[in-house]
């Protein structure tokens, strides 16, 4: 009896233990999505834009540290505030007082700089209609399997955005160019999140499906500034990026965080002006959206259950003729070729004025022709 009741609890447990696996393994997978980009654009010109070149070096920081690499971020800065002249700390942008953080860092890749950032640009870079020449750096080469975010920061108002005080997009020009990428398969999932006055009537007229949006202001609202600093002499960063990125700096790349916890950020009392957003689109609850499904990278895995020795040479399989069973053979690399010693040697011969009787000493295995 006493045995079939130990029998009763292990069956139980293992079957336990299965619904789990399966379940996180549901989870790992529910998003679909295999690759992740983003799209990071400050639209404002001007020293005292300064803080919205802060905000988007400030999210590029973060995309980078949970693992979405410089090959599948498009950064696009309107202004290069690190080589301004009026910057008191050349080669640095700091988004926080007392420079605590400097957010331009070592290596920041920018794609489009200064003139380059257009409503044009921008649209072409979400829509794929590049000229052939444009390089790899410079395009968003996404497809059905991505998950995109897209940021954008500048000055705004109702149903439009800035770019450099002398052009604007729309609402409707900005939806009709999400619904070109999912008529294109350019997106799984895309994140939007704005940061301008105005912001939540940048994603009214949104109208493909799986687009999730984030805007630091109701319409009739304006965003507000935040970290004085009196040494640089303007603004750090605007409220809602400034608390947005507090919140993601507890986020790391096995973080369980959800989309709804986003939404929580900055309220009223911070920001002063209402943060929205809008999730009608989107196919998922917004529950079961993982913080890092946009903000970080997929890591590719391949599950097996044999062991795998990691530390034997590589080997090739070859039938032996005489028992019918397989022979490893191990093969090595080739000696490299001494190419400082025949430099040298041929010196040698031009300084001696007679090429024709130099013999050249080469490894074993390396004749006229070349390695083997």
């Amino acid at each position: 009896m006493k045995i079939l009741t130990l029998l009763g609890l292990f069956s139980a447990c293992f079957l336990a233990n299965s619904i789990n696996i399966e379940n996180s393994a549901g989870q790992f997978f529910s998003s679909g999505h295999t690759n992740n980009w983003a799209v990071l654009v400050c639209t404002s010109r001007f020293w005292f834009n300064y803080r919205h070149v802060a905000n988007t070096l400030s999210v590029y920081r973060s995309v980078k540290r949970l693992g979405i690499p410089d090959s599948h971020i498009v950064l696009m800065l309107a202004d290069d505030m690190a080589c301004n002249h009026r910057n008191p700390k050349p080669a640095t942008v700091f988004s926080h007082k007392n420079m605590e953080l400097n957010v331009y860092g070592d290596d920041v890749e920018v794609d489009y700089r200064g003139y380059e950032v257009t409503v044009e640009n921008f649209l072409r870079v979400l829509t794929g209609r590049l000229p052939p020449s444009t390089p790899r750096s410079k395009r968003l080469l996404s497809d059905d399997r991505s998950n995109i975010l897209i940021y954008l920061t500048g000055h705004g108002g109702n149903g439009f955005l800035k770019f450099q005080d002398s052009e604007e997009i729309s609402n409707v020009e900005l939806a009709d160019a999400f619904e070109q990428m999912w008529q294109k398969r350019r997106y799984n999932e895309l994140l939007f999140i704005i940061d301008t006055c105005q912001g939540a009537s940048m994603y009214e007229r949104f109208y493909s499906p799986n687009i999730m949006a984030l805007a630091s202001s109701q319409v009739g609202e304006d965003s507000l500034s935040h970290q004085p600093d009196l040494a640089i002499g303007v603004h750090l960063m605007d409220r809602y990026t400034f608390y947005m990125l507090e919140f993601l700096e507890d986020i790391h790349p096995a973080s369980k965080t959800n989309m709804n916890d986003l939404f929580k950020v900055c309220p009223k009392s911070q920001c002063v002006s209402t943060p929205g957003h809008r999730t009608d689109l989107f196919l998922r609850d917004p529950g079961s959206v993982l913080i890092t499904d946009f903000f970080g990278s997929v890591r590719k895995v391949e599950l097996t259950m044999d062991a795998i020795n990691l530390t034997d040479p590589i080997k090739q399989m070859e039938e032996d003729p005489v028992n019918g069973e397989e022979q490893k053979e191990v093969y090595s690399y080739a000696d490299q070729l001494p190419v400082s010693e025949i430099i040298h040697q041929m010196s040698l011969c031009r300084f001696h004025g007679d090429i024709s009787k130099c013999e050249m000493q080469l490894p074993p295995g390396l004749g006229a022709e070349g390695p083997p």
